[in-house]
């Protein structure tokens, strides 16, 4: 075994054994054949960070802001807690990330409801209401729904503010978009765009499993994970990918 990687071990276990919240980051997925993890150097044994932040050691996503204006940068937000707080978290995320003001186009994935229960109006007005507050801090441009039907999307739009920009529909659940959803689409100007993510992009037990691999001997069961998101810089004038990662949020809950 490598010394220095046994020391990293012991050193990154210390820090997640005094850390409140753990923020990862895959970095450009689109120049990376494989993930590396790089957790921060020696900790002092005095002062412990409440976060601990493990990222690629390369700053490849960061925009100039002489390419911010030939770039579009779309985001999904996977959320998997009902706290709202997640959602500006996020974002503010993001844009450090990526080193802009503001983010084009934020799409929505709310936790789910309570299992047996329907996605209701109810359920999205909360989410969808932090997200039309950062779009009045000009913080978000566009955003923009997943997996609405007709009837709850045309809820949403009936009483949002901000209206949805778009709407995202899953592949597996149809072939074919339906026409009802299509037609109202088309006459309130909503984008449809299709997808093929899991219902759920990262269960409780994925989550506890690879927290669990990545810190052997450490109690990892109260640590619950807060929020997924994944984003594109595409560049408008030629359609393609610049850069593509995931940006992960989990917490210790408390005692």
């Amino acid at each position: 075994m490598d010394p220095q990687n046994s020391n990293m071990n012991v050193e990154g276990k210390g820090l997640l054994n005094h850390s409140k919240t753990l923020r990862l980051h895959t970095g450009n997925l689109v120049n990376r054949s494989r993930l590396k993890r790089k957790c921060p150097g020696s900790p002092s044994e005095e002062d412990f960070p409440d976060t601990l932040d493990c990222s690629i050691p390369e700053a490849t996503d960061a925009i100039t802001p002489e390419e911010r204006d030939e770039v579009k940068v779309s985001v999904k937000l996977f959320l998997c807690e009902s706290d709202q707080s997640a959602i500006r978290d996020a974002v503010e995320r993001a844009c450090q990330t990526l080193a802009v003001s503001q983010l084009d186009s934020v799409i929505i994935a709310p936790s789910g409801p309570v299992e047996g229960d329907n996605q209701t109006l109810a359920h999205l007005q909360p989410a969808w209401e932090e997200l039309e507050a950062l779009v009045r801090k000009q913080k978000i441009a566009a955003i923009g729904t997943s997996d609405l039907d007709k009837d709850l999307l045309e809820q949403l739009y009936n009483w949002a503010q901000v209206k949805p920009s778009s709407n995202q529909v899953n592949l597996a659940s149809c072939c074919v978009m339906p026409p009802d959803l299509t037609a109202f689409a088309k006459e309130f100007d909503i984008q449809l765009l299709t997808h093929n993510d899991p219902k759920e992009l990262m269960s409780a037990a994925a989550f506890q499993e690879a927290m669990q691999e990545g810190a052997p001997g450490l109690s990892t069961t109260n640590w619950r994970l807060d929020w997924v998101l994944r984003y594109s810089v595409i560049v408008k004038s030629r359609g393609i990918i610049k850069s593509k990662g995931y940006l992960v949020s989990a917490r210790r809950a408390s005692p």
